[in-house]
């Protein structure tokens, strides 16, 4: 039952968060480092990704392939989040606490924890 409640609301997350890819995508194509192409549409894709995902894990026959593919996203994103620690480069134009950006760091092994345990 906990492990389902959990399943829903990382479903529910990954949606939003998704769909916020796509609302602000220049805000996300910021923090992609500059050593990756096509900032943009890696946002579009990651933001798809996001959203599949989450979708993926309300359906049973999909839920293990769907939690498989949002800890790779989680590994793959892992980039963008050190950049924006090493940067400063927040979601708008005053950059949060250097602190905070750091702090996000080990929430990438919280998720992909999350998304393991929920498959």
């Amino acid at each position: 039952m906990l492990r389902e409640a959990f399943r829903v609301l990382l479903a529910v997350v990954m949606v939003f968060a998704g769909a916020l890819h796509f609302f602000y995508p220049r805000a996300y194509a910021r923090i992609v480092p500059a050593y990756l192409p096509a900032p943009l549409t890696l946002v579009y894709v990651s933001g798809a990704a996001e959203i599949v995902g989450g979708l993926g894990l309300l359906l049973p026959k999909a839920r293990a392939l769907a939690a498989w593919g949002l800890v790779v996203l989680f590994i793959a994103i892992f980039p963008a989040n050190v950049n924006m620690a090493v940067h400063r480069i927040g979601f708008t134009r005053t950059p949060p606490p250097s602190w905070l950006l750091w702090a996000r760091l080990p929430l990438q092994a919280v998720l992909i924890a999350w998304a393991y345990w929920v498959r």
